[in-house]
């Protein structure tokens, strides 16, 4: 199990157990974590699982494929260098201890 920690903009914190090989968008909603919709269900097809990923862990991940950087244009908050998809971003090993900040909103 991997711990990651899941942060609201007003700095509840969320920390969860998932398992590796998951994506952060299951590992929200299956930890009921509020700020995390997944409206498409994990098909890349909308931008309501949009996350911050730390920078340590943005540089070791591949980079978002042309679908997911489409889709992050739809974001309703602000994007920047750390956002991802949670439904894009498979949960490993180097994830241990990684806090996920959530956005102000999804939709």
């Amino acid at each position: 199990m991997i711990n990651i920690t899941f942060v609201e903009q007003d700095g509840t914190r969320h920390e969860v157990k998932v398992n590796a090989g998951d994506d952060l968008m299951h590992a929200a909603l299956d930890n009921n974590i509020d700020g995390v919709i997944g409206e498409c269900g994990g098909a890349c097809a909308c931008a309501t699982c949009h996350v911050y990923l730390e920078p340590r862990i943005v540089e070791l991940l591949p980079p978002p494929n042309s679908n997911e950087l489409e889709m992050l244009d739809f974001t309703v908050s602000m994007g920047d260098d750390a956002s991802r998809l949670g439904c894009q971003v498979r949960i490993t090993k180097i994830m241990e201890g990684m806090i996920v900040q959530l956005p102000e909103k999804q939709v």
